[in-house]
Order: structure tokens, then sequence, then C-alpha cells
């Protein structure tokens, strides 16, 4: 499936599959991919389908359109072109169904030939090392004339080995290796054997010379595969219907091969399989030719070493990236899983505290105790809710609700749900409403929640303190085109070391009293909008948080971008 990854911006990781003829790009909702890049038009560029093939035309967009780092207009894209628009990187990818003549239905005529007992070495007519591909391409003035002519084609392979690394699909990188082999070598058929997990040889990226009956069957000498393989030498096996010691090879003899090219695909750490390349010839053909001239030459078995080097390379990569992608993930699941069973185990055993306060109070008909043990209950109940809220807010794709919003409203809500709070710990709040910011386009539900959560971290990072203050201050920026609101607090710091770390899921500095993902929350609400949330913070003088929101919202409808921009209106002093 062709698909569109974001590889850098505000959205980056996100991965859109191509599924119409006419697939839109740009800020606004009702585009099939949607950014929220604020650098991005609203409808910025377009894909159109033709012949199995995307299109790119810009919409005559604010910022333009680079292909591959190239300004265009309308260009045809391949597997592995980026995109860059606005701040944002997109790549391109076609999956391996997609590709132009894909030949994955051959796959189903290659037959591994039972290996007989014979030698094979008295067949075998030159032999190269496996690594003597990776000396070619590295010393390319040491070879032939004829071979030298034919490495400068493998240039393109080099230039696009960036791309190559961003290819998923093992297929369909082979797919694009193997095109190029056919490219330089005038093969009748070609295939890679790559060995998958259990140690089977799969046919992988068949191809057959135009012309070639594509019913054929593809016989692949499992003798010369296994002797490749176990030896670590690619190897030429030529005149095979007149050589009397290949008579016993039933699988060359029997199919026509004349000429085979079987080289190991040796990377970094191990042979992950062979390439391997044929040509057929008629009696009469190789009668007209001289017996003696040969289509395969010792120059096409050290090209065919050099490509199966490179990739296996990529072959090698591309495992090595699942294989720590895996990894990865699940460890990121078994700290998930240890992470939030503290925090609920926490959260339980304040429950059954309360719970155990409570059962004592009905036997003793004590009113009081009564009170404080569901106080306790309560508190720890609203702290599962908050955990539920924060694990759905930050793992599910949400676009904001956007409308005009008083930030300072907004504000004055939050600090009289927190006022409370900040009595009982002798917190002062000073407030500074702002100018210009009555019609900000925004989520309020998700913007309030975020707020609350920076004034609520403040407060828990006051706690003892002495003369403790809470600042909160709504503003315009001078060119009117950002909101921010300032949550400062004069508490004990943060080290600078730590600006992203705080922003990391699970992190929390407040003990088994937070769940650590009130701050990831917040700046994924914020990101969604197009803005962000930074930090100043000095040690022992207190932190600053500050959330930045667009004035032109990506979301908002045509009505509202087009005459909601509040006029440039001076803002109060910053603190």
């Amino acid at each position: 499936m062709p698909r569109l990854i974001v590889i850098r911006g505000v959205d980056e990781g996100k991965q859109f599959e191509l599924t119409g003829s006419n697939v839109t790009v740009g800020r606004h909702s009702a585009n099939a991919v949607p950014l929220h890049d604020t650098q991005v038009s609203r409808r910025h560029l377009e894909l159109r389908a033709s012949d199995g093939a995307y299109e790119l035309f810009d919409l005559g967009s604010g910022n333009g359109t680079l292909l591959n780092g190239q300004p265009i207009q309308v260009a045809p894209l391949r597997s592995g072109d980026t995109i860059t628009l606005g701040q944002s990187v997109l790549m391109f990818t076609v999956g391996r169904n997609e590709l132009p003549e894909a030949s994955n239905e051959l796959t189903q005529n290659v037959r591994l030939q039972a290996r007989p007992e014979q030698d094979l070495n008295s067949a075998i007519v030159r032999t190269v090392a496996a690594d003597a591909g990776s000396q070619i391409l590295s010393r390319p003035a040491s070879a032939t004339v004829w071979l030298r002519a034919r490495l400068a084609s493998l240039a393109a392979l080099y230039e696009t080995s960036e791309i190559i690394s961003h290819i998923l699909d093992v297929d369909q990188l082979l797919d694009t290796v193997m095109n190029l082999v056919f490219k330089s070598v005038d093969a009748d058929h070609g295939c890679f054997m790559l060995r998958d997990e259990d140690g089977r040889l799969v046919p992988k990226a068949v191809r057959y010379r135009d012309g070639m009956n594509r019913l054929e069957e593809l016989a692949v000498s499992r003798t010369v595969v296994e002797h490749v393989m176990k030896e670590k030498q690619g190897v030429l096996v030529s005149d095979v219907h007149t050589d009397d010691r290949f008579r016993a090879v039933e699988s060359l003899h029997r199919h026509n091969i004349r000429e085979a090219i079987c080289v190991p695909m040796k990377g970094r750490r191990e042979v992950v399989g062979v390439l391997f390349l044929d040509t057929q010839s008629t009696l009469m053909q190789a009668v007209n030719r001289g017996l003696d001239a040969t289509k395969f030459t010792e120059d096409h078995l050290h090209l065919a070493s050099a490509i199966a080097h490179q990739a296996a390379i990529a072959v090698e990569e591309n495992r090595y990236h699942e294989a720590l992608v895996n990894a990865e993930r699940l460890a990121a699941v078994g700290q998930t899983i240890a992470t939030l069973s503290h925090h609920i185990k926490n959260i339980m055993q304040g429950v059954r505290f309360g719970a155990d306060m409570v059962r004592t109070a009905m036997k003793e008909s004590d009113p009081d105790l009564l009170g404080k043990g569901w106080k306790l209950v309560e508190r720890n109940q609203n702290r599962i809710d908050d955990l539920m809220l924060d694990m759905l807010s930050y793992s599910k794709e949400r676009e904001p609700s956007v409308e005009p919003t008083d930030l300072n409203k907004l504000c004055e809500d939050v600090l009289e749900m927190i006022h409370g709070r900040a009595t009982d710990r002798k917190v002062a709040i000073e407030w500074r409403a702002g100018v210009g910011v009555s019609t900000v386009p925004c989520d309020t539900e998700g913007i309030h929640r975020a707020v609350l959560n920076l004034a609520s971290n403040a407060i828990d990072a006051l706690e003892d303190r002495e003369s403790a203050k809470l600042s909160v201050q709504a503003i315009l920026e001078p060119d009117a085109k950002w909101a921010k609101i300032i949550v400062m607090d004069n508490g004990p710091g943060i080290p600078e070391e730590k600006f992203e770390e705080i922003f990391k899921p699970f992190v929390s500095t407040k003990g088994s009293r937070g769940t650590g993902l009130g701050l990831p929350v917040s700046r994924k609400i914020v990101r969604e909008h197009g803005g962000d949330i930074t930090v100043q913070s000095v040690i022992d003088k207190g932190s600053k948080f500050t959330i930045r929101l667009p004035m032109r919202s990506a979301f908002a409808s045509d009505a509202f971008t087009g005459t909601g921009t509040p006029p440039m209106l001076r803002p109060p002093p910053e603190e």
C-alpha cells in the first residue's frame, strides 16, 4: 500500500495510507493527509494517481513544496522520495505489490533440485571470494575496463543508499536491486534465495528477461547454492552441455541451463542468501556464437558479487532494524506495565487504608473517622480517574475541536479550581489578564486541561516553600501570530539536563503522588494545535512553562481563520 510517513515535524511518526486517486495534503482536517504544521497551507499539495503511479502537484501553496530538496510544481513520485512542506518532511514509499512489473508470482516457479552425490568441484569454471564484492567496490580502479564501466552504473545505488535505508520491506528492496542487475547483466532469469528464520531458502525478487516464458519453471540447482553458501565463494558454471563432468548434475542439464552465476550474499556478519542468474542457449545459438564464446564472463561474476554484497548489507540492516524495534517495543511494554503497576498499587493502598477507616468508623459509630476515611477513598478514586484519562489522552490520536476561546476566562476558571489547594499550601496566586486573547482558536477543554496540569504541578513544587507564589499570565505576541499562557513559580527549579526528560511518559518528580503523564499529555494536546510547551528554569529560583498557540489554527473553519485573527495589540510586559 503506498503511504506517506512523516519523518520530521509536529506530526513526526504518523503514517498515512494512500487509498484514493486524488490525495490532498494540508492543514485543513478535510484533507486525506491533515498536518498540524502552521507553515503548511490549508490545501498545500495533491497526489494524483495515474497508471498505478502517483504524481505530485503543488496547489499554489504559500511556502512552496520541495521534492528531494528541490522546489517543484509538478513531478512524478518514486518510492523513497522526500517531500518538504513547511517544517514537515514526508517520505513517499510504495509497498511491493504496487511496484511496476512486480514478480512475486514468479516465486511459485522456483524449485530447488535434490542434491546429487557426485562432486561439484569438477564442474566449476571460475570462483570468487565472498568479500571480492566489497573489495571491487572500494577499489574500482583495479577492475577491467568492462567492469569499471559497469561499476559506474552502480553509482546510482550508492547515491540512493540513504533512500534505500528507508525501504522497510525486504522484498521491495531486493526487487529494486534485481532491476539494477538486469540492466547490467544479460541474464535470462534471476532471483535471490534468502535464508529465513528457520534456515530455509526462500526465493525473492524473481525476474525473467523480456520474451521469456513466464510460466516456465526456474530451476535453481541446490548443489550449486549449497556449495556457494558453504564455501562462501561465488561460482560461474559454464558449458554444461558439452562437459562430461556435469552430466550427473541433472538440474542444470535437464533445463538447458548452459551458464549460471551464483554468488553469496555476504554482509558484514554472515551469508544471508545467494544471488542466482542463468542464461540459456540452444545448440544452434552456441554454434553460431562459437562453443568457446560465453555470455557470462569473469567480469559478470565480479559484478554480481559486488551487487550481492550491497544487497546483503541492506538485508542485514533491515533485519537488525526490525529486531531493534521489536526489542524496544517489548522493553517499552514491560516498562509501561511495571510503572502502571507501581502507580496503581500506590493508589490502591490509599483506597484500602480509607476503606479500613470507613469499616472501623462504622463499627465504632465514629462520624469523624468515617468522614476522613471516605475523603481518602474519594481522593484516590479521583487519582484513578486522572490516571485513566491521562492514559487515554496520551495513547489516542485526536483532532482538536477548535473554537474561538477567551484565554483570560479559561485561565481564571483554572485558578478558581486550584484556589483551595493553593490556600491550604499557603501559595499566593498572581494573575495577569492579557489583551487581544479573547478569540484564540483552540480546543477549550484540551487547553484548559493543559493549563490545569501546569498550575497543579507548580503548586506541588511549591509545597513547604517560604513566600510561595504562582504567577499566571495570558498574552499576545507582538506580531499577533501566537498567543501564550505563562505559568511561573518560585519553587526549587528543574536542572537543565532534565528539561526534555520531564516530558517523557511516566517520569515524575512527585514520587507516588504523580502519574508521570501530566506533562506529556499537556505537550501532546498543545502540539495537536500546532503549538508547543517550552520550559525555562533556574535552580532555587523557580520554573517558567510557556504554552504557545498559533492564532491561525490548522483546524479552524474558513470563516473563523479568515476574520478571527485579532488586530495588532501591544501586550503587557512579560515577567
